[in-house]
């Protein structure tokens, strides 16, 4: 068998689910077919080569391939699959070249030859690059597929090269015709998972921006890709952005233009210089083609996979590196003329798109006339929500006007929203320095408080701070103090200063008020409305505040101020309908995409699904949300809150579902990254520990813990809970828990938290009636979510059992374990602690009553749209879940159903 080509990355990236299903035809006892489909370097290779690592050694492998010219050699695909192979009958491969025997009689003498291979085996059958392969090599691939047996056959093919005067056109359209075959059709790597690519090549996370350069460079090519890192040894990321192609790679990617006609030539060219986007007339006015002579040539590139028809009259290369290969066997002189060209062209057109203007007026050396292109340019991509493509225009800009603060300012602006804070820190502080205008100076500051603030830069938050306090004792009342004083509110909110945050927010109301600021005015009440969610007494009237402006925000065009006010208005008080709560989640993430404000749009959309779950009772459906949300951002490095910003959310959920080891996994993720919160890792240590019983661990983490909470002013309810749980588990004294509930509540966290808290410490010192009375007062606290409510009533549970009332704590215990039925680990545990006590069955048995009566509501509504036909993605966008979420609740309604497939919930619906 032939060693067959493989990806240089030392881990398959990005096509897991490919695999999974290929994997399981190949174990499977019947045969099976598989055609795998995709443009060159997108993987089909590695995927086989994947897959033939997983097989069993009695597996019979064989894998054949076409070449460029199979086409005139018979059976080429037969002949190399079988070369170098033992045991294979002389005369049967004499005869299956030898032309004085039938087409018929040599096909089967094909076939003869693999059965002689196989026998009665496992065996799995590859044909690579079906559309080289010539036409005796389908027929034979057709006919394999007839063959009975447990074999998995297999062929790879290249869409764009299939013709219908080649044999593969034909055999798969037979193929489509008789046999049931499964397509896996390869797409381009995300971002994420060219991240993730670049880390595993690398040993090191990539960072943001060189992952996000590099994968527009090689368009989601992990051929490509690999063959960058190939060309620069050590692996530097950030300088592989600007490295050259290395000549192997460029010489691969031109020589699909090498036999272009002159004209076809020049287009191409002038194409290639013209930019990513290639507008039709553009280019036939910079060639001075003429627009029928034109069409003939696009449509001939088209055809031959070199360009694509990217728009209405646009065009684009299909990949970005055949583009540069092009420019770069150019001249400078000749790439500079086009540019001028199409300069003088889009000038003289008027309105024209800046990013166009911008390009070709660097490339024309005419810098007057970029900059002023950048200007406008980044501000149009602000407004749309294009972040990344401002910032690049912005830092055109800047590269020839660096103390410019309209563009310092758009640089800024638009590396926050992208998620990446080191440059926005850069470009932020320069516009603070350069400004020329207390504007500037009041709006930079502003910035810079959020800035510092995410990226933990505590200092530099109280500087900013300080610098915008003496900023206002200089401006006279009107539009930029008012700013200064809303970039104050906004600080002593991120720092939990919640008077005073509240003082500066009407200050900067009143102002804007008087002045008619309505800009100012929604950034205040911003501030405000978030100020007023953190308190318990005052939640009402900031969600009612954050309600009403997200619509006014939203007709202002104002995306990102409502998205973050949708995002308080996600993660406080949660909303008493889990449809309501869904639909604000699902608002805040269009309104986030709009703005290109990449966090809210992925991380906290993914947070709010893990969110909307925990409100549902469903534990494993949260942490899916999570491990998605996060698997979007493995490979990448960042800094500051959003370095890791699913994890400790994700160690808090594991620790609820009893995953222990996962958890020191998620520590070890978190100690390895600068500035985390230093509460964190001795809280998540301390809750650790008390899980696995090691005392001397917690009270090394307790002691740690608090050293630092004392100088915090943020309190969490739901912390405390978790804290005083886990040490009860442990079995620490009363008096210790006692001491732990007075340095973990304060007066903002809500009552229902703190009742909570006073009941399981109260409980530990035996004072079971007073523990009852607040367990009863809170048994339906809306605050509280159901697996705590569900604790709540299993605590209710052993009180009543101390007083002798059996009967009463049966129904908390039956209460209790419907509210925990999608949950897991010390929880459950808890509870079946006392139904043992009670003499009922674990909660985690199989129920006695199977079929539609063991469905909640929610999960009988959820079984009548896969009765009525909906996919996991159909089911995600109506539910406002991830589809791996939606996959994890389908397999949950199938085994409480007690079907083994969608087809069957139906009637089994009929039969409950």
């Amino acid at each position: 068998m032939r060693t067959i080509r493989g990806g240089a990355g030392p881990v398959m990236i990005g096509r897991e689910s490919e695999l999974r299903r290929l994997t399981q035809l190949a174990s499977a006892s019947e045969p099976a077919v598989a055609i795998i489909a995709g443009e060159p370097g997108i993987g089909k290779t590695r995927l086989v080569q994947e897959l033939l690592a997983t097989l069993p050694a009695e597996t019979v492998v064989l894998v054949g391939q076409a070449e460029p010219g199979s086409l005139s050699r018979p059976y080429e695909v037969l002949l190399d699959a079988i070369d170098g192979r033992a045991g294979i009958d002389e005369q049967q491969l004499a005869a299956l070249a030898d032309p004085r025997h039938s087409p018929v009689e040599r096909l089967h003498t094909g076939i003869a030859i693999l059965a002689g291979l196989i026998g009665d085996s496992p065996a799995v059958i590859v044909f690579e690059d079906l559309h080289w392969a010539d036409s005796e090599s389908a027929a034979l691939f057709e006919r394999i597929a007839d063959q009975r047996g447990p074999r998995l056959l297999i062929g790879t093919y290249r869409p764009e090269e299939v013709t219908r005067r080649q044999p593969v056109a034909g055999l798969l359209a037979q193929m489509e015709r008789r046999h049931a075959v499964t397509h896996v059709h390869l797409d381009r790597l995300t971002p994420a998972q060219t991240a993730a690519l670049l880390a595993a090549a690398t040993g090191a996370p990539a960072p943001l921006r060189a992952a996000t350069a590099l994968h527009h460079r090689a368009g989601g090519n992990p051929f490509f890709l690999e063959e960058l890192l190939r060309a620069l040894p050590g692996y530097d990321v950030e300088a592989l952005v600007e490295q050259p192609l290395p000549w192997s790679l460029a010489d691969v990617l031109r020589r699909q233009v090498d036999d272009l006609e002159p004209v076809s030539h020049r287009v191409v060219e002038a194409a290639s210089v013209l930019g990513q986007r290639i507008p039709f007339d553009l280019l036939a006015a910079v060639t001075a083609t003429g627009e029928d002579e034109l069409i003939a040539v696009l449509r001939d590139l088209v055809t031959r996979g070199v360009l694509v028809e990217s728009g209405e009259d646009e065009f684009a290369f299909r990949h970005a590196l055949v583009r540069e290969a092009i420019a770069g066997q150019m001249l400078g002189r000749q790439r500079r003329r086009l540019h001028e060209a199409a300069l003088d062209v889009l000038l003289s057109g008027g309105a024209s798109d800046p990013a166009l203007v911008a390009h070709h007026a660097r490339g024309a050396g005419r810098y007057d006339d970029m900059i002023a292109a950048a200007r406008r340019g980044a501000v149009l991509y602000l407004s749309i929500g294009s972040a990344y493509q401002a910032l690049q225009l912005a830092e055109m800009g800047l590269e020839e006007a660096p103390d410019d603060p309209e563009l310092l300012a758009s640089a800024a602006r638009s590396a926050w929203l992208a998620g990446l804070l080191d440059d926005a820190l850069r470009h932020a502080r320069r516009w603070r320095d350069a400004g020329s205008s207390t504007t500037d100076r009041a709006e930079s500051l502003y910035l810079l408080v959020r800035l510092a603030w995410e990226s933990r830069e505590t200092e530099e938050m109280r500087a900013a701070t300080r610098d915008i306090e003496t900023l206002i004792a200089q401006l006279p009342p009107g539009a930029d103090q008012a700013w200064a004083m809303t970039a104050i509110a906004q600080s002593a909110y991120l720092r939990d200063e919640l008077d005073a945050a509240l003082l500066w927010a009407d200050r900067a109301l009143a102002l804007a008020d008087e002045f008619g600021l309505p800009s100012v005015r929604r950034a205040a009440l911003v501030e405000k409305g978030s100020t007023l969610c953190e308190r318990p007494q005052t939640a009402a009237d900031g969600r009612k505040i954050l309600s009403g402006l997200v619509d006014e925000a939203e007709e202002a065009g104002e995306w990102v101020l409502a998205a973050q006010a949708l995002k308080v208005l996600v993660h406080g008080e949660p909303p008493t309908s889990p449809v309501e709560h869904a639909e604000i989640l699902e608002r805040m993430r269009v309104d986030a995409e709009r703005a290109g404000f990449e966090s809210l749009a992925v991380a906290t959309h993914f947070q709010g699904l893990a969110r909307l779950a925990l409100r549902a009772g469903d534990l494993r459906a949260a942490i899916a949300a999570l491990e998605e949300g996060r698997e979007q951002d493995r490979g990448l490095r960042r800094r500051g809150r959003w370095a890791d910003y699913h994890a400790v959310f994700l160690a808090g959920l594991y620790l609820e579902a009893g995953e222990l080891d996962r958890v020191d996994r998620l520590i070890a993720d978190l100690a390895a990254l600068p500035n985390n919160p230093p509460a964190v890792l001795p809280g998540l240590a301390f809750h650790l520990a008390c899980r696995r019983g090691d005392l001397a661990g917690a009270e090394a983490s307790l002691a740690e813990l608090f050293t630092f909470i004392v100088d915090q002013t943020w309190r969490s309810g739901e912390q405390a809970h978790d804290l005083i749980s886990a040490a009860v588990e442990l079995g620490l004294p009363a008096d210790r828990l006692d001491a732990m509930a007075t340095e973990l509540i304060d007066a903002d966290v809500w009552d229902a938290y703190r009742t909570l808290v006073d009941c399981q410490v109260a409980e530990a010192y035996g004072r079971h009636a007073e523990a009852l009375a607040g367990y009863l007062s809170i048994i339906d606290a809306h605050i509280l979510g159901p697996a705590t409510r569900g604790t709540v009533r299993v605590g209710a549970a052993r009180c009543l059992l101390a007083a002798g009332r059996r009967q009463e704590a049966t129904a908390q215990a039956e209460a209790a374990a419907g509210l925990l039925a999608g949950w897991a680990g010390w929880r459950v545990a808890q509870l079946d602690r006392v139904r043992a006590r009670l003499g009922l069955t674990p909660s985690g048995a199989e129920p006695a009553v199977t079929g539609a009566a063991a469905l909640t509501p929610r999960e009988r509504e959820v079984a009548v749209l896969i009765s009525d036909g909906m996919t996991n993605a159909e089911l995600a966008r109506r539910l406002y879940i991830s589809p791996k979420t939606a996959a994890v609740h389908v397999s949950s309604i199938l085994r409480k159903l007690g079907v083994s497939s969608r087809t069957e919930v139906a009637a089994a619906l009929r039969r409950g």
